[in-house]
């Protein structure tokens, strides 16, 4: 086990030194640089602003220094801000983390259960409604899905009942919290809830579960003990690559509601091509995904001991 881990932690560490290397040198092949709109600025204070955040030195040397300041937990300053990048995450990803985990659970929990019910209700009305949600929510996107619920649920509703039940923008009450953790949610949802049907079908049809029933089983202990378990398997795959899109797409709807998150400083960075800024989110957020993806890998050992067997061999 400990090798795994070993392994993995290799894998993280060069996957977030790529990551990073990748995003300083595609930032730099932008047209313009971060001061194209200051124009009327003197030639001597666009010099001292290229010295002050180091854009003078050659790039190697640009990228040598930033990993050094990294690796020490600065990430720079913002050029657009003035302010430390690790000032604006600390305030800002508290908002994006409450959103996406919301999102993320919401979406798993249902998700999950629409397969099952769809697997074991397959052919019925209840299948055909659960895949119409599924397809509904892998060909809209969230913030579509996110603009309907803010006029459906936000106005309509508040013009037929003459109470706000749901504020179509900020993120201070419940009520505020739960059109956008939705629509975020939405496209994961679909995406769980149909590889759940497929794997539960896949499961349910296997010689074990016909001896359990053949031991008359009920159905409901049957499906829970010992189908669930094991059809639950590829989501717990896809739960980090999951966890990613429901935090990147997070940046388009955290801007359609308003939320304070790290949203509009993504976006706007890239337009302003604030290097310091892109660099310090697509960082933080990089080691958050490898970290991500390697709780799921060492979540299978606990889900499934055959992984621990397979990993005993290797």
């Amino acid at each position: 086990m400990i090798k795994y881990v070993g392994k993995r932690l290799f894998y993280a560490l060069l996957t977030v030194l790529t990551l990073t290397v990748l995003t300083f040198f595609m930032m730099r092949m932008l047209p313009g640089d971060p001061f194209i709109g200051a124009k009327a600025i003197p030639e001597a204070t666009l010099e001292a602003l290229n010295r002050k955040y180091g854009l003078d030195k050659p790039v190697l040397q640009q990228l040598i220094m930033y990993i050094s300041n990294a690796l020490k937990g600065d990430l720079g300053i913002s050029i657009k801000y003035n302010r430390p990048v690790t000032d604006i995450i600390t305030q800002a990803f508290p908002y994006s983390f409450d959103l996406g985990v919301r999102a993320l659970i919401f979406a798993t929990i249902m998700g999950v259960l629409l397969g099952i019910v769809a697997a074991v209700k397959r052919g019925t009305k209840w299948d055909s409604l659960a895949m119409f949600f599924a397809i509904l929510g892998v060909s809209v996107p969230n913030f579509i899905i996110g603009s309907l619920l803010q006029y459906l649920l936000g106005l309509k509703l508040f013009e037929w009942t003459g109470i706000k039940f749901f504020p179509i923008t900020g993120w201070e009450s419940f009520a505020s919290k739960l059109i956008p953790s939705f629509a975020l949610s939405f496209s994961s949802l679909a995406t769980i809830s149909r590889l759940m049907r497929t794997s539960m079908l896949d499961v349910l049809g296997q010689d074990y579960i016909k001896t359990a029933k053949s031991k008359g089983l009920s159905q409901k202990k049957i499906i829970w003990k010992h189908a669930v378990r094991n059809a639950i398997m590829p989501v717990v795959t896809v739960l980090g690559p999951i966890a990613a899109s429901v935090l990147t797409g997070a940046f388009v709807v955290e801007n359609i509601f308003s939320i304070p998150g790290m949203g509009k400083f993504f976006v706007m960075s890239i337009q302003d091509q604030d290097y310091t800024m892109i660099s310090g989110i697509t960082l933080f957020y990089g080691i958050f995904l490898v970290v991500a993806n390697l709780a799921v890998d060492l979540a299978y050992g606990f889900i499934d001991p055959r992984v621990k067997i397979a990993e005993g061999k290797e």
